[in-house]
């Protein structure tokens, strides 16, 4: 079944948004689950894509990715009126939604994506959502408007100072565990931001989750490749997770097996633009 692009927006300079027919996923969807995404049957690697959002009226589902590969280099040239030849979900297991209270959303970067769905869940269960998005500059914050408009409190943080305050999401975590402290937080963003948010909370015992971004090649448990030390357990993160306890996750293990496969994928990169430049010459 190829699943066509109703809507196609872009975010900011590498990052983009589109709607893709599932009528299915996009009815039995929950926040926080994902879907493996392949444009080709025949050529291309599988990726996992958060459900940002669903219309199940329309029997479409929200899709947000970063170019950081061909896969979504290549995803980042279809318009409205392609298709992707496979997405298969929803997977994972779905984000524990109750009223919990006084609940913390910390978004960074592409992070802000899968953390929409989970902060307008959280919002609807009648909680009182803080929410924190931040990025490198003003270029890189997206969702900006969705995600003011679910929070009762709202910051945003920039490096550089270029939009909302400037500093890390940790430092107004920080403020608000000392001032307020919250019933629970969840923190979606680069392995190192989580870690940091993570150890931001221990301190004062707050109730952390993240949703990890470990390597998946099948979704469905059966490669191991996602697997991260959690406490002194194993686990998957695209089964088991992909939120689990951030106090009890092995940081320093999981951005060591993100980054195993950097030399492959550098020498990729240097090998398609020599072949790049070898063609110029023809």
């Amino acid at each position: 079944m190829k699943h066509s692009i109703t809507f196609k927006k872009q975010l900011s300079e590498a990052v983009y948004m589109i709607k893709v027919r599932a009528p299915l996923i996009a009815e039995g969807r929950k926040a926080g689950q994902f879907v493996m995404v392949m444009i080709d049957e025949d050529f291309g690697e599988r990726i996992p894509l958060t459900i940002a959002d669903a219309d199940v009226a329309e029997g479409t589902i929200t899709l947000i990715f970063q170019i950081v590969g061909q896969t979504t280099q290549e995803m980042s040239k279809l318009n409205v009126g392609d298709a992707l030849a496979v997405v298969v979900g929803p997977l994972g297991t779905p984000t524990h939604i109750k009223k919990f209270g006084k609940v913390v959303c910390v978004g960074g970067g592409i992070g802000i994506a899968p953390l929409h769905p989970i902060a307008q869940a959280l919002a609807k269960a009648g909680n009182e959502v803080t929410t924190i998005i931040g990025a490198r500059d003003k270029s890189l914050i997206i969702l900006e408007e969705e995600m003011q408009s679910i929070a009762n409190n709202f910051i945003v943080c920039t490096d550089d100072g270029s939009a909302g305050r400037k500093g890390l999401v940790t430092e107004p975590l920080e403020e608000i565990c000392k001032q307020d402290k919250p019933d629970m937080v969840i923190a979606i963003g680069p392995p190192i931001m989580m870690k940091f948010c993570a150890l931001t909370t221990k301190p004062y015992n707050v109730k952390t989750l993240v949703s990890l971004n470990s390597i998946m090649v099948d979704g469905t448990g059966m490669c191991g490749g996602c697997r991260v030390d959690i406490g002194d357990q194993v686990k998957f993160v695209c089964v088991d997770g992909p939120e689990f306890d951030g106090h009890l996750v092995n940081w320093d293990n999981m951005i060591a097996r993100l980054n195993a496969f950097k030399p492959c994928e550098s020498n990729c990169r240097m090998h398609k633009a020599a072949d790049k430049k070898a063609e110029e010459y023809k």
